[in-house]
């Protein structure tokens, strides 16, 4: 059986993170999204079909072509929107049985292995993975009757009920009715608008009831959320790297191979850090933190819930909390993450020209990759700053800057005569 991943998006919601880069290799946890979803079906496939298009060379450079000896074959998208569209860009790739997932989501094997279960057993042409929530306001409603889809909604709002989750199993007849599928009035080819189709035409589609973990990672929040929720259940506490007497560690705390934790730091898990990273003298780094590859937390710094990706420098005297730090950037002197409102409201974010609640009391900065920022750089809540800018000395940064911006402070000065 092949799993096809679907992995051509652009991830939009997810800038400035994704202003270089597709959204699946994003790193949680100091791990790239797709390779979770890589290891959940592994057990399960024997090749991997990836379904690329955005910035695909920065993906195949990131994996490879296998993964744990399995082969991954990619393939370009056809043209055209929408998951209907990536689907029947790997039909020359699949077989009579095939397992499709969305690359952007978080998910534990068991959904794999539950699907794949009743698939077989019930002798269906569709299986689908749901979860019920109480509010779908973000989802799309699959309606059941005995186990058996009999329709498949768009978002319907805060009602209860059955969300689609993004994890199919399917039989190459699909594909008769993908062709058949019109563009829904987002203009996208939508599979679930083929399976429409296909329970209008009496085949089997079935729902399979998931109850555990999933993460949809559509917004910059959500990678806090997944962060959270891995250092929470997978961490094991094990140093690879050098700590020097005098710093503090507390269990669970993971330590790559060439990193110094340097006198005075005090570390609380659960901490991931990455290998070649420099952490300390005299610095504070609170639980749920992962820290990437040759990363630098110096004197006099406080990292508390956040993301710090590889080759990313907060050196002195610098907050960071509940943030998320793209790549080879580096704070200066200074520069603060605030992360929570005086009113202690949920922090907005502005999401592809809108605001969203993104439902968190504390939420600080999402910073893209290759920005620098000067020396007491003030940041709001929920601000975003964009890939390779730069926010010189003592600028506040109260609004969301774009990519490729350079942001500075016009000073007046009166200089008199003593």
């Amino acid at each position: 059986m092949k799993g096809v991943i679907l992995a051509a998006g652009k991830g939009e919601r997810l800038r400035p993170l994704t202003d270089d880069r597709p959204k699946v290799i994003l790193k949680v946890a100091n791990r790239p999204i797709i390779e979770y979803v890589l290891e959940s079906l592994y057990p399960f496939v024997d090749e991997f079909v990836i379904v690329v298009r955005y910035r695909k060379e920065k993906l195949i450079e990131t994996l490879g072509d296998e993964f744990g000896g399995k082969p991954i074959t990619y393939v370009e998208q056809l043209p055209g929107e929408g998951t209907a569209k990536a689907i029947e860009s790997a039909r020359e790739n699949v077989d009579e049985e095939f397992i499709v997932v969305n690359g952007d989501i978080y998910f534990e094997e068991k959904a794999i292995r539950e699907l794949v279960s009743a698939f077989r057993r019930e002798k269906a042409d569709v299986a689908m993975v749901v979860k019920h929530f109480e509010d779908l306001s973000h989802f799309g409603k699959v309606e059941i009757d005995n186990e058996k889809v009999t329709k498949v909604l768009e978002k319907p709002g805060g009602v209860p009920g059955y969300a689609n989750l993004g994890i199919y199993a399917f039989r190459s007849r699909v594909f008769e009715f993908i062709a058949k599928t019109e563009p829904s009035t987002r203009g996208e080819y939508e599979i679930t608008d083929t399976i429409n189709l296909m329970i209008e035409d009496n085949l089997k589609v079935i729902a399979v009831p998931y109850d555990g973990y999933w993460n949809d990672i559509g917004r910059p929040w959500n990678l806090l959320e997944l962060n959270e929720y891995l250092l929470k259940t997978k961490l094991k506490h094990e140093i690879r790297g050098t700590v020097e007497e005098g710093a503090t560690v507390i269990p669970p705390v993971e330590i790559g191979e060439g990193t110094v934790v340097r006198s005075g730091a005090y570390i609380v898990g659960p901490v991931k850090i990455g290998r070649n990273s420099r952490i300390g003298p005299n610095c504070f780094i609170r639980p749920y933190t992962s820290i990437g590859d040759n990363c630098h937390i110096g004197n006099a710094v406080e990292v508390k819930n956040s993301i710090i990706m590889d080759n990313s420098n907060a050196p002195h005297l610098n907050y960071v909390g509940d943030s998320i730090i793209g790549e080879n950037t580096n704070l200066g002197a200074g520069t603060i993450t605030a992360n929570l409102r005086h009113d202690r409201g949920n922090v907005k974010v502005e999401i592809k020209g809108r605001l969203e609640d993104s439902g968190r009391h504390k939420l600080g900065a999402i910073i893209g990759h290759n920005v620098k920022t000067g020396i007491n750089v003030s940041i709001y809540p929920g601000r975003k700053v964009g890939s390779n800018s730069f926010i010189g000395p003592g600028v506040i940064v109260d609004g969301n800057v774009p990519p490729n911006s350079l942001v500075v402070v016009k000073q007046e000065k009166l200089v008199r005569e003593l």
